[in-house]
C-alpha cells in the first residue's frame, strides 16, 4: 500500500460518505459502533458501497466508540473488540488499493459531555491504542471536534504514539469561526504546527458554507487540506415531520471542484451523505489537479479586533482633547434610498468622527438602521453609531441584536428606552420596553465582559462603546445629576444630548457635568422653516424655542430665503456658545438636509482654524 500523504502531493483522494446515514435507512438506530459486532455484513457492506462508488479512503465505523458513549448501550466491555473489529471489517473491504483511517469523534459537542478534559484524553487514548494494535491502518481521523481546547489536547497526547498520518476535523458553528471564538485559519495552523498532518472541516454545514470558511485558509506547506460536508443543511419534512437532508448529489459533486480551487485535497461526505454523492465526486475531481497556489481572503483577526476597538474608543478620548463632530441621519421611511446614500456619502467626505442611524425616531417606521448600516458599510470611511431601543426588541431580541451588531463590526451604540408606539405611525403597535435605558447599558456592558444577560458565557467578548442619552430642556437642570450619575453608573461611555435651542443652556449643563469625567456631545439641529419651528416647539418632547426666536421667524415666514439664512445664522451662534463649554458637537439633520449640516461642519471646522 502506497503512502497517504505521497499520493497527496499530487492527487486529490476521495473520501467516503456518511456512515450513520446508511445505518439508519437500513433501520439500525442504537449504537452504531455495536454493528460492528452484531451486524458486520452490514457495515462491510456499507464499505464496500463507498469503494465502488470511488472512495479512495474509507474510515472505520469507531466515531463513538469510546468508553463513556458505549457504556450508555453496555457495551463497555467490548472497546477494544469494537475497535479492533472495526479496523478489520474497513480492511477486508479496502484490500490493498484503498486507504483506511481510524476514526474517533468528539466528546465535545453539542450535546454535553459529562466527563472533565483528563477523563477525555484517557478515554481517547484507549481508544487510540485498540485501533493502532491492529497494525492495519493508515491513519487516524479524528472529527468532529467544536471544542479546539479538546482538539489540542488530543493531538498532543496522540501525536506521540504513532508515526502514521493524523487527519484533525473541526466543526463550526459559525463560518470561518469556531466554537471558541477564535478564526478557522488560526485553530488549523496551530494544529499543523502540533502535528497534523491534514486539517479540515466535517459536519453541521453543507459545502457553500465549508468553501466560505475555507477562504481564508492559506495553503499550509507542511499539511494538506479536507472538507467532509454534509449533504446540506438539516430540514423537516412537511408530511413526516422527520428531519432530512436534501438530495441534492449532483450538487455535491460540482461544489467539489470549488473545494479543490480552495486547495482541498481530501473531500468526503457527513451527514446525510451516501454513495450517491461521493460517486458525483468522483466524477468531478477525476481529472483535477491539487492547487499549488492561492490568494486567501483575510477575515476579521484578532488583532483587527483590537485596532478597530481602538478606533471606537478614540471617539470618546478624541473629545476629551479636541472637538469632535457627529451628525445624526435618519434612515428613509420608504425603499427609495438615492436621497439617503447622497446624504451619506457628502457626510463621509467631511471627515468627521461619527454619522449615527436612529432607531425608529419618534416611533416612526423607518428601514432597519442595522440594514443599512451593512449596507452602506463598505462604501464609506465614517464609523457608524447605531441607536437601539427597548420600545422595538424584547431581550432576546436585544441580545441578538448586539450579538450580530458586535458581529459585523459596529461598536458604536447609543442606548435608549424609545419613544412610545402611541406617538408614531403605527399607534395600534405594542412596545416592548422589556428593558428601559439603564438597563440596555447595563446589558451592553454585561456581553462586553463576555457574559450573556443570562450569565452564560458568551465564549468571547463584545467590543462595545455605548453611549446614553440626556435631556438639558427641563425646567431645573440641576436636578439632573442623579440621573446622569445612574447612567454613569450602569455603563454609559459618553453622552449626547438632545437639540439644545436655548444658549443659556449650555452654561448651566457645563457646571452641572463639571464633577464628571464622562463626555458630552451637545445637541444641534438646524430649523428648515417657520412651521418647522413651531411642530419641534410644540409636539415633539424634549425640544423648546424661545417665544423671542420663534417671533422673528414667523416675521419672516413668507420669505423662505429670509427665514433660512435667520434659522441658520441662529444655530451658528448657538454652535458658538456650544463650543466655548463642549468640544463634542452632535448635529442633528432635518428632514434629509443634509447640506444644513454639511455648512455647519464646514462652519465649526473653519473657526478651529482661526
Amino acid at each position: 500500500m502506497s503512502d497517504l500523504l505521497e499520493k497527496l502531493k499530487n492527487k486529490v483522494l476521495v473520501a467516503d460518505g456518511a456512515m450513520g446515514t446508511l445505518l439508519y435507512s437500513y433501520g439500525l438506530d442504537t449504537c452504531h459502533e455495536a454493528y460492528n459486532l452484531t451486524h458486520p455484513e452490514q457495515i462491510l457492506a456499507i464499505h464496500e458501497a463507498y469503494i465502488k462508488a470511488g472512495a479512495d479512503i474509507i474510515q472505520t465505523n469507531t466515531y463513538g466508540a469510546q468508553r463513556h458513549r458505549l457504556t450508555e448501550y453496555g457495551y463497555d466491555n467490548d472497546i477494544v473488540t469494537i475497535n479492533q473489529k472495526a479496523v478489520d471489517l474497513a480492511r477486508q473491504a479496502a484490500g490493498d488499493k484503498v486507504f483506511v483511517l481510524g476514526t474517533i469523534g468528539a466528546s465535545r459537542g453539542r450535546k454535553r459531555c459529562p466527563l472533565d478534559l483528563e477523563q477525555i484524553l484517557e478515554e481517547t487514548k484507549e481508544q487510540v491504542q485498540a485501533l493502532l494494535s491492529t497494525e492495519k491502518l493508515d491513519g487516524l481521523l479524528f472529527e468532529t471536534y467544536y471544542d479546539s481546547e479538546e482538539l489540542l489536547a488530543v493531538l498532543d497526547m496522540v501525536r506521540p504514539l504513532t508515526n502514521l498520518p493524523i487527519l484533525t476535523n473541526i466543526a463550526l458553528h459559525e463560518p470561518g469561526i469556531t466554537e471558541n471564538g477564535r478564526p478557522l485559519v488560526e485553530l488549523m495552523s496551530q494544529l499543523v504546527m502540533k502535528g497534523a498532518d491534514i486539517v479540515g472541516l466535517n459536519c453541521h454545514f453543507g459545502p457553500y458554507h465549508m468553501i466560505q470558511s475555507l477562504k481564508q485558509v492559506p495553503l499550509f506547506a507542511q499539511s494538506y487540506l479536507a472538507v467532509y460536508p454534509n449533504a446540506s443543511l438539516l430540514a423537516i419534512d412537511a408530511e413526516t415531520q422527520q428531519y432530512q437532508f436534501s438530495s441534492n448529489a449532483s450538487y455535491f459533486g460540482k461544489s467539489a471542484e470549488l473545494l479543490v480551487a480552495e486547495g482541498v485535497r481530501v473531500i468526503g461526505g457527513c451527514c446525510g451523505t451516501t454513495p450517491e454523492h461521493i460517486h458525483e465526486v468522483k466524477k468531478a475531481v477525476k481529472n483535477l489537479k491539487p492547487i499549488a497556489r492561492k490568494l486567501i481572503t483575510p477575515t476579521v483577526t484578532e488583532e483587527d479586533l483590537i485596532k478597530r476597538v481602538r478606533q471606537e474608543e478614540t471617539l470618546v478620548d478624541k473629545v476629551k482633547k479636541e472637538v469632535t463632530i457627529i451628525t445624526e441621519l435618519d434612515p428613509p421611511k420608504t425603499l427609495d434610498i438615492a436621497k439617503f446614500q447622497e446624504a451619506i456619502q457628502a457626510l463621509d467626505k467631511k471627515d468627521i468622527g461619527a454619522i449615527t442611524l436612529a432607531d425608529n425616531s419618534l416611533a416612526n417606521t423607518r428601514i432597519c438602521n442595522l440594514s443599512i448600516a451593512s449596507y452602506l458599510k463598505d462604501s464609506i470611511q465614517t464609523p457608524l453609531l447605531l441607536h437601539l431601543t427597548g420600545r422595538d426588541h424584547n431581550l432576546i431580541g436585544l441580545q441578538s441584536r448586539l450579538m450580530g451588531l458586535d458581529l459585523l463590526g459596529f461598536h458604536n451604540i447609543l442606548a435608549i428606552t424609545g419613544d412610545p408606539s402611541t406617538i408614531g405611525d403605527f399607534p395600534g403597535a405594542t412596545s416592548v420596553y422589556d428593558v428601559n435605558s439603564f438597563k440596555l447599558l447595563t446589558l451592553i456592558k454585561q456581553l462586553n465582559q463576555g457574559q450573556s444577560y443570562s450569565g452564560a458565557s458568551l465564549r468571547q467578548q463584545t467590543d462595545f462603546t455605548v453611549a446614553a442619552a440626556y435631556n438639558p430642556n427641563v425646567k431645573n437642570i440641576d436636578r439632573t445629576t442623579r440621573l446622569i450619575e445612574k447612567k454613569i453608573a450602569a455603563g454609559a461611555d459618553y453622552f449626547i444630548t438632545q437639540p439644545i435651542f436655548d444658549a443659556s443652556k449650555f452654561e448651566q449643563l457645563a457646571k452641572v457635568i463639571q464633577p464628571y469625567d464622562t463626555p458630552f456631545f451637545v445637541g444641534i439641529m438646524p430649523i428648515t422653516s417657520y412651521n418647522n419651528a413651531v411642530f419641534l416647539h410644540n409636539e415633539v418632547p424634549g425640544i423648546q424655542l424661545s417665544e423671542s426666536f420663534l417671533a422673528q421667524l414667523e416675521d419672516l415666514k413668507d420669505d423662505p430665503i429670509a427665514c433660512q439664512a435667520f434659522a441658520m445664522k441662529s444655530t451658528k451662534d448657538l454652535i458658538d456658545q456650544a463650543l466655548k463649554y463642549f468640544k463634542g458637537i452632535y448635529l442633528i439633520t432635518p428632514f434629509m438636509r443634509y447640506d444644513l449640516t454639511c455648512q455647519l461642519i464646514d462652519y465649526i471646522k473653519e473657526k478651529q482654524l482661526r
